[in-house]
């Protein structure tokens, strides 16, 4: 028989249980301001579900009563530089620390609203009604609250999606010489998530000051926790990651204050990532004012069993006992918090001429319609002052080439750069050589990742929206990006304008297309239609490697997330970039007429460009191919693209790529609809099959557009001239 031993992880995890003597030996000022802030946000939530019962709340309305006692627990003793961020049921952790920001951490119970108090719960409150004065400016709504001056970086529709944002929020505050610290709020059923557990790893494997705080209410909608995992005890998910954990009755906000002082101890001074699990109780179903019970998932005996626990009386009790609050100070503290949400409400809310009995949103306090779309992405604006890119190309190098020594120029002048990727630091630049160099003259700024495109994608979200740092991450295949598609599309594409239009994102995301290498149907995308068709994303595509100097220069100066894509058949070509210090910049709006011509218009981008020249000159159709460059909707050279069109009066569209996510379909569109009195025949397109490009060389040729698919989209075009 073989011997056995019990391991263990030697990885810390401790469940912290309150004593008399905690009680007393608390600060007295920090119990009055917890039981102040605990009772200013049950206000607010209550306030909230009467809107909402009104139908005054457009959308859901995710109650946090009950829960209250992690969020005023944990963040009480945090700083203002400290952040925050949490889940779609965020209200409480929003309030908490905006009012542990503006009250700088004291407040009186007996006089808990001052002006800026007032100020928070009604701007809070405007947000959630969906007005212009709410911190958003009515575009967050319930489940989108983000304050930066206050350390709030914003809460979250996506279960777990917050993680890997709180992760790279942490990264800069390491990184930037602080001893500042980040917590991730997250409820049971986002403890099994890929994204969460991804932000632990890497929060661990690189020691970074980021908490992960587990609201274990034990319920998801109406699903119960021991229904959607073996094991319940959702701390012990840091054990694999080396994490330590703290298990605490989030009922009591003591024990859950005094568990966060002993994890921020460990995070302030470079341990790395800590765990909470606070075990909570919302008294209310998902979303809207009926309990659980009321929906027959849980009974009403299990809902007053924690109702007898609630964080507010337990706190006001144990102050009681001390001598230090009474009974009318408890009831005129709530009375003054109801009073100040009747105030709140009255600023946002009349009553209705035209209902009796009825209120409505006061109709001034609406945002204007004409700013749905601002804020989607910035002007470029930061652009203005920088030299363009016109010198010759004089001196040659492969194009991988030109990717490194871009990046290393840029790197050198602008200390806020920071490269990760999957193997960027190793193999002399990367599985391509795209970096090389770059480890050897910037070790500290070039990150090598695990295999996690989500986790480390969304750290990078998060320093972009830090501002401290410009993250560069490379994909080594576009397809990767399904694998992290929340964070590249729901958070980092989204972030700007769902949060107000105000805060840069400053994030480039480089790959390759590979198509004709043989990687087959998961690594050959095209990834520019469906970035073209995604919110916030500005896309660059070169095509020689000056351009790609000018185009990534413009790129890692824009204050927006962009895409810039690479073609693998363009690596290795020898290619031309001007002399001396590569600094110029090919600003948004600028393609390039690479060929003129009044037959057609053809346009492209990426390595068929070159196979478009061919084409055009063994057809003998006298094209005008114009090299896009800039891909995206905010950055398209509409002025030279109607410049062509008014010329030749046809249009055809080249790309290699799927014909299911063509960027193609898109533009096709858009022109049609811009141009259609200049167009004597619709407008024709060159893509590969509708299939992903396959293994075997024969089928995989037949997939993908090369220069014969190009003359038989001209020949498709002279057609319909009637022959001429």
């Amino acid at each position: 028989m073989p011997r056995r031993r019990r391991l263990e992880t030697g990885t810390d995890w401790i469940q912290l249980t309150m004593t008399a003597a905690d009680w007393k030996a608390a600060d007295p000022a920090l119990l009055g301001t917890m039981l102040a802030e605990l009772h200013l946000i049950r206000a607010f939530e209550e306030t909230v579900l009467a809107l909402a019962a009104e139908g005054r709340v457009h959308g859901p309305a995710h109650s946090s009563i009950g829960q209250e006692g992690g969020a005023v627990g944990s963040i009480v003793g945090l700083r203002s530089t400290d952040a925050v961020n949490g889940s779609h049921r965020g209200h409480h952790q929003f309030l908490a620390k905006a009012l542990s920001h503006v009250s700088r951490g004291v407040i009186d119970p007996r006089d808990p609203v001052s002006p800026d108090i007032q100020a928070v719960l009604q701007r809070t409150l405007a947000e959630i009604l969906g007005l212009a004065q709410g911190y958003c400016r009515g575009r967050g709504g319930s489940m989108h609250l983000q304050w930066f001056e206050a350390g709030a970086l914003g809460t979250n529709a996506i279960v777990g999606g917050g993680a890997p944002m709180a992760t790279g929020n942490a990264w800069a505050q390491k990184h930037a010489g602080t001893t500042d610290l980040t917590v991730n709020y997250f409820g049971d059923g986002a403890s099994q998530i890929g994204s969460v557990l991804e932000s632990m790893n890497l929060g661990s494997a690189w020691k970074l000051p980021v908490c992960f705080f587990i609201e274990n209410n034990m319920y998801a909608v109406s699903t119960h926790v021991d229904e959607i995992t073996a094991d319940t005890r959702l701390s012990v998910r840091g054990q694999g990651f080396s994490i330590p954990g703290w298990r605490v009755d989030g009922m009591d906000p003591l024990a859950v204050h005094l568990a966060m002082v002993e994890a921020a101890e460990r995070m302030r001074v470079g341990g790395g990532a800590t765990i909470i699990e606070a075990e909570v109780y919302r008294y209310f179903h998902q979303n809207g004012p009926c309990p659980g019970s009321a929906f027959g998932y849980r009974t009403k005996q299990e809902e007053a069993q924690w109702r007898d626990r609630d964080p507010l009386t337990r706190v006001a009790a144990e102050m009681q006992k001390l001598g230090q609050i009474t009974d009318g100070d408890v009831a005129e503290l709530r009375a003054r918090s109801q009073a100040a949400m009747d105030a709140a409400v009255s600023a946002l809310v009349e009553t209705d001429p035209e209902r009796e009995g009825r209120r409505r949103i006061r109709p001034e306090l609406w945002p204007d319609p004409s700013f749905v779309d601002v804020g989607i992405r910035g002007d470029a604006s930061e652009l203005a002052d920088l030299p363009i890119l016109d010198a010759p190309a004089t001196r040659e190098i492969t194009f991988v080439d030109a990717v490194a020594e871009v990046m290393a120029r840029r790197m050198e002048t602008d200390e806020r750069i920071v490269v990760l990727g999957e193997d960027v630091h190793r193999l002399k630049g990367g599985t391509n050589g795209a970096t090389k160099g770059l480890a050897d003259r910037f070790p500290d700024r070039v990150v090598g990742t695990p295999i996690s495109e989500n986790g480390f994608f969304g750290l990078a979200g998060g320093l972009a929206l830090d501002g401290r740092f410009r993250p560069v991450v490379e994909f080594m295949y576009p397809d990767f990006m399904w694998v992290a598609a929340d964070q590249v599309f729901n958070q980092v594409g989204k972030a700007r304008h769902m949060f107000g239009g105000d805060n840069p994102v400053p994030l480039v995301l480089r790959t390759k297309v590979a198509m004709g290498s043989g990687y087959g149907s998961q690594h050959l995308m095209d990834p520019a239609g469906l970035f073209a068709t995604a919110p916030g994303w500005r896309i660059v595509a070169p095509s020689t490697a000056a351009d790609y100097v000018g185009l990534v220069n413009a790129a890692l100066a824009l204050d927006d997330p962009v895409l810039v894509i690479e073609h693998v058949d363009l690596y290795n070509t020898a290619s031309a970039v001007p002399e001396g210090e590569l600094d110029g910049i090919l600003p948004p709006g600028h393609a390039a007429v690479r060929r003129e011509g009044s037959d057609v218009t053809i346009l492209s981008y990426l390595s068929m460009v070159g196979h478009t020249l061919e084409a055009a000159e063994q057809t003998g159709i006298d094209a005008e191919v114009i090299d896009l460059r800039w891909l995206d909707r905010a950055s398209l050279d509409w002025t030279t693209i109607e410049e062509s069109v008014r010329k030749t009066n046809a249009v055809l569209i080249v790309e290699q790529g799927a014909r299911g996510t063509s960027y193609g379909a898109w533009l096709a569109d858009e022109i049609q609809r811009r141009l259609f009195d200049w167009l004597d025949q619709p407008v024709e397109r060159v893509t590969g099959s509708e299939a992903s490009p396959s293994i075997s060389r024969v089928l995989e040729r037949a997939a993908i557009a090369r220069t014969e698919e190009v003359i038989a989209g001209l020949d498709r075009v002279r057609a319909a001239w009637g022959g001429r």
